[in-house]
């Protein structure tokens, strides 16, 4: 998830809260669990927010190990974006000239259930980056024992956009068909996919997201919203790398503006064999 930072509008705001709270905390955790819940008995609120619930209290609780290895933070330096040069995040309007404040978090856990065990998440979030977007990428399995040919380190994924655009991606494999002479055994997949765009597919039927919140308002729907056990719970999660971050005298890894991050987040996800999607 990347996102644009108006920070000469809001600066002192963002220098006290930075990119872990103002996004991480809420907006991120939310959407984790979102994909990471069971099917609620009913499309009642309080039904969706006890399964959001589970999800929060089942994620591991963070160790100084964990902390150290699987939480990068960094803060932007000078940089281009979209071909218009930028300052670094000290040098904007309101911003502290000696911050520590993260522009920037990228973060790898776990849930510890029966569904999820062994199945690492990331999450990762930051200002002047390299594109706005926001999107959830859902990375399936390789198979055990593959029965027709395919490249090399691909496997089926779900690919959710939320920002700029709304749709859905489906990546998979498929079989064109096979050659003269070829028999099953000699016929290869090759990538494809199929895009679902929201806007195309739906046009004027569509609300905004601020402007269906404020319907679910009007009708009393609570389902959009976070309970406060739910809040308690993802603080809970969090409290440990605001007081990690505390006591660390190194500060946030620097970023040049419209790059991708700190180094450190690619070897993050690397140690799992894993690259962010436009690494690929």
């Amino acid at each position: 998830m990347a996102e644009e930072l108006g920070v000469e509008k809001r600066g002192g705001f963002y220098d006290a809260t930075g990119a872990l709270r103002d996004m991480v905390q809420n907006h991120a955790l939310q959407l984790l669990c979102a994909i990471a819940m069971e099917p609620p008995i009913n499309a009642h609120a309080d039904a969706i927010r006890d399964e959001k619930l589970k999800v929060l209290r089942a994620l591991k609780r963070w160790t100084p190990e964990t902390l150290s290895q699987h939480v990068i933070r960094g803060q932007y330096s000078a940089g281009n974006v979209e071909g218009n040069a930028v300052p670094a995040y000290r040098d904007e309007a309101g911003v502290s000239p000696d911050s520590n404040t993260e522009t920037f978090v990228a973060l790898r856990t776990e849930i510890a259930n029966w569904r999820w065990a062994g199945v690492p998440f990331y999450i990762r979030t930051g200002k002047r980056m390299a594109a706005r977007e926001a999107h959830i990428e859902i990375n399936f399995r390789q198979t055990p024992h593959e029965i027709f040919k395919s490249p090399m380190g691909h496997a089926n994924k779900l690919v959710i956009h939320l920002q700029p655009k709304d749709g859905l991606e489906l990546h998979l494999l498929a079989q064109g068909q096979s050659k003269r002479g070829q028999g099953s055994g000699g016929a290869t997949l090759s990538p494809a996919h199929l895009d679902l765009d929201f806007d195309k597919r739906f046009g004027s039927q569509r609300v905004g997201a601020y402007e269906r919140l404020l319907l679910d308002v009007l009708d009393g729907r609570l389902n959009l919203f976070v309970r406060s056990d739910e809040q308690e719970e993802a603080w809970r999660w969090v409290e440990p790398i605001l007081q990690h971050w505390k006591n660390d005298t190194i500060g946030p890894r620097p970023y040049a503006a419209g790059t991708w991050g700190p180094s450190a987040s690619s070897a993050m996800i690397a140690r799992d064999g894993f690259c962010w999607s436009e690494e690929i």
